[in-house]
């Protein structure tokens, strides 16, 4: 008991700020954990999940994975924290690359180092890696990556002569050609409630907007490349060259009624539309993200690692879970076998599999995973997620409605959030380099 409160004490003060003492403490487990078998409880919302713990449960007899779906965002994961809190916390979670530190930071979860850290090293590239190693530990395991990719209607194009863009200049161009053949269609989207985008274009563009100077975290959300890309979205959407809207239901109502003819995603993005806009079938195509220089770059929207939760009754068996769903072939082919999801995996090794499970009838049967790859390799490296991601993509969203609006610019938007984040990173005893 002393050496718990000892350590969330450390973790608390100083030693908080950059990770570097691996705030979980490691302990845990009963007898059962420590066989690695007995039941698992296993959260998650992204797609697939529910066939993967059945195909688990049908291939290890020895453990029982309990499947329960949590609703995704903020919603989620303070439905987490409080489980932790509580102590009924699930065996096995979802947490998704950007809020990983934070939790890591706050000692909500287990560290993996020892269990599963060799996996994680034999298996991932650096540019993924980093992102759930951190302070010398382990803290998940990476599930998939999401290299950027631009969708676009190719029956709209061809009828109406529009070259797909390659640079950010040209896709400019795209748009202003889109909103001429059909005044109610746009070529784009800047989300109303969702910072991810907005964050993986400033990263495509060499934004780091988080790093490490000595004992202090430096925060760069107003450097050159997020200046740069925050007045070139802003000017789009002053001009009315994409569509301002949630990334929700809205923005799929967008696509079906062919308001939305192109827009930036990730690899995810393959399944979602073919689940959720199937009556457009072969009139969809995928090419590589533009970029500033006419030069392969891109960067990650989205992904997900999954982790062990503080107070999990089973770690040895939700470990053993983990391993497989993120590095079995059996396990890969299983995320992708509903065609619901298109997870491009984390392990380059194991592109093929899910590249043979997913169907390809919907985009014609282009081979949108050897694009992903190519976008995979392209991710710029070094970037770093900051300690207080919760604080810093809300004040985000809360001015996003006003950049749509008119009433806000988005540089200024970004500006506003840095101040937010530095402030609340200083509130729990952080160091922020001036």
């Amino acid at each position: 008991m002393f050496r718990r409160r000892l350590t969330a004490l450390v973790c608390s003060v100083a030693a908080i700020g950059l990770l570097a003492t691996g705030c979980g403490d490691s302990g845990s487990g009963t007898s059962t954990a420590q066989e690695g078998t007995g039941e698992v409880t296993f959260w998650s919302f992204v797609k697939g999940s529910d066939e993967v713990a059945k195909a688990f449960n049908r291939t290890h007899p020895d453990i029982k994975v309990t499947f329960e779906a949590v609703p995704s965002g903020q919603e989620y994961y303070s439905k987490l924290t409080n489980a932790v809190k509580a102590g009924t916390a699930p065996d096995a979670a979802v947490v998704e690359y950007p809020q990983l530190p934070e939790f890591a930071t706050q000692g909500k979860l287990e560290t993996l180092t020892d269990s599963l850290g060799p996996l994680v090293k034999d298996h991932f590239p650096q540019s993924v890696r980093q992102l759930v190693e951190l302070g010398g530990q382990t803290w998940g395991v990476p599930r998939d990556a999401a290299p950027l990719m631009l969708y676009y209607r190719k029956d709209f194009f061809k009828s109406h002569g529009i070259a797909v863009p390659t640079t950010w200049d040209a896709y400019r161009n795209m748009t202003a050609q889109v909103k001429k053949a059909d005044p109610e269609a746009r070529g784009g989207v800047l989300y109303t409630d969702n910072p991810g985008l907005l964050t993986a274009l400033a990263w495509q563009a060499g934004s780091q907007w988080f790093g490490t100077r000595k004992d202090s975290w430096k925060v760069s959300m107003d450097d050159a490349p997020s200046r740069k890309v925050a007045d070139y979205w802003g000017d789009l959407a002053r001009k009315d060259l994409v569509t301002s809207v949630s990334s929700l239901d809205p923005f799929w109502t967008s696509v079906q009624q062919s308001r939305t003819v192109a827009y930036v995603c990730a690899s995810w993005c393959a399944g979602a539309q073919q689940a959720t806009v199937a009556d457009q079938k072969g009139k969809w195509s995928v090419a590589p993200v533009p970029t500033w220089d006419g030069k392969p770059a891109s960067a990650m929207y989205g992904g997900s690692s999954f982790v062990i939760p503080k107070g999990a009754k089973n770690s040895a068996a939700a470990a053993e879970f983990i391993r497989w769903i993120t590095t079995d072939p059996a396990g890969m082919k299983a995320w992708v076998a509903s065609g619901t999801s298109s997870m491009f995996p984390a392990d380059p090794e194991l592109v093929p599999v899910t590249k043979a499970a997913f169907p390809t009838a919907y985009f014609g049967g282009q081979d949108v995973y050897a694009l992903g790859a190519r976008s995979y390799a392209a991710v710029r490296p070094g970037w770093t997620w900051g300690p207080v991601m919760g604080t810093t993509n809300t004040a985000i969203v809360d001015q996003l409605p006003k950049v749509a609006q008119g009433e806000a610019k988005l540089f200024d938007v970004l500006t506003g959030s840095q101040q937010a984040t530095v402030k609340d990173m200083e509130r729990r005893g952080m160091k922020v380099a001036p």
